[in-house]
């Protein structure tokens, strides 16, 4: 259970920072069809959160590659 609430604690301030920090990709957070799973009603597991919270690490890290250097 521990893991479980780092990770949503580590989830939440990665959409913070990309809401206040970079809002011209937060607004795509909902459409992200990688990291929404494709069942009814999915399991939510601490394997789930870790692949969307390094889902959301790749998205940041890639904005800012491409769009912050240039």
């Amino acid at each position: 259970m521990e893991r479980f609430n780092r990770l949503l604690d580590e989830i939440t301030l990665i959409t913070l920072e990309i809401e206040t920090k970079y809002p011209e990709i937060y607004k795509f957070l909902d459409e992200d069809t990688l990291t929404l799973p494709f069942k009814e009603h999915p399991k939510i597991n601490s394997e789930v959160l870790y692949d969307y919270l390094e889902s959301l690490k790749q998205l940041l890290a890639h904005h800012k590659e491409t769009h912050l250097l240039n």
